[in-house]
């Protein structure tokens, strides 16, 4: 089968910084599904570990990187019970095996979703990823009750970014949320609007825009940018106890006595972490993905896909990488095979 990988950690632009080459095809056992890929989406996680994974070495084998995917199961393994061949699924993979950069993957049918039946292939590669993230932010790290909890203020930060662009739809639909997100370009603003954001800030006057829409404070704070940038001003505009999830860590330690006073609490979300280390609940994200089908399908959600590359091709997987490395893309970038 072709796969597209990568040997060593060079800049995007660089020859080889993409590989395509030939190999073997695998097989499943166990929980796993043999998928024939249609679709990718690609995320900055991509970029991160393209970048990190082999700096100071040249890998025998090319790394095989991606997570989002779209396709038909080809085989099961012999401890599967939920997918059978010709289903049509979509994931967003496992970080401690090889990725959906190929034309086939194998892949645990537990953290594997149906199919929305209403989303063509790239629009629902757009969807996995970012998905679980916003989800399992909201519900299984704040642990929101859309009746208890109807009406109080979130404050997503880089709103019109992947992760923030089904952020936003899932505050507003699931969770009954007072939404407002952050944009600073006119496209961008619009794009968090249409998503359903009840009032969209500009992150570089971020409190006196917040104290202009009469929400100098917030219950809430999902940080998807900068959770190092934005610390200190966080504790000075959520509310006492608040509630503050990052999905991207810090370089340095983070002085969590600020947290003190006000009783906030703080949670990092790793979607992988129920795969990564095979939790007794990893069938949740199996459970969210095919609910989200079922939200796509009866239009509650839209897909959050904004650009589609046609051909698995070294070239198109630059361009999607550079365009994530970019930090102004809107929405989610697919790679249509």
């Amino acid at each position: 089968m072709k796969a597209i990988g990568f040997k060593k950690s060079l800049p995007i632009k660089e020859k080889d910084s993409f590989i395509a080459f030939e190999t073997e095809k695998p097989s499943p056992t166990g929980y796993d599904l043999l998928v024939k890929i249609w679709a990718i989406s690609v995320n900055p996680v991509d970029y991160k570990i393209r970048q990190n994974a082999a700096k100071d070495t040249v890998l025998d084998t090319p790394k095989i990187i991606g997570w989002d995917a779209v396709g038909t199961v080809e085989a099961v393994g012999d401890k599967t019970s939920k997918f059978q061949i010709g289903d049509q699924v979509y994931y967003a993979g496992d970080l401690t095996r090889s990725g959906c950069n190929a034309e086939y993957q194998l892949i645990d049918e537990r953290i594997v979703g149906h199919k929305p039946k209403t989303l063509s292939a790239p629009e629902a590669a757009a969807m996995p990823l970012t998905t679980l993230t916003a989800y399992e932010a909201l519900f299984d790290r704040i642990r929101i009750d859309p009746e208890k909890d109807k009406g109080k203020s979130v404050l997503i930060l880089a709103g019109a970014g992947g992760v923030g662009s089904i952020g936003i739809q899932l505050a507003k639909k699931l969770c009954n949320l007072t939404v407002i997100a952050t944009a600073s370009r006119e496209d961008s603003i619009t794009w968090c609007k249409d998503l359903g954001a009840d009032h969209v800030v500009n992150h570089y006057h971020l409190k006196k825009e917040l104290e202009n829409i009469g929400h100098s404070e917030v219950n809430y704070i999902l940080d998807f940018v900068d959770l190092e940038g934005y610390w200190e001003l966080a504790m000075d505009i959520i509310k006492p106890q608040g509630h503050i999830v990052s999905i991207t860590g810090s370089s340095k330690p983070l002085n969590l006595n600020l947290l003190k006073n006000k009783s906030v609490s703080f949670s990092y979300e790793f979607m992988y972490t129920r795969s990564m280390f095979n939790t007794e609940d990893i069938e949740r994200q199996h459970d969210i993905l095919n609910h989200v089908a079922h939200l796509l399908d009866e239009g509650t959600l839209k897909t959050t896909l904004t650009t589609t590359l046609y051909g698995f091709t070294v070239e198109n997987l630059k361009i999607a990488h550079e365009m994530q490395e970019s930090g102004k893309s809107i929405g989610k970038t697919v790679i249509l095979f």
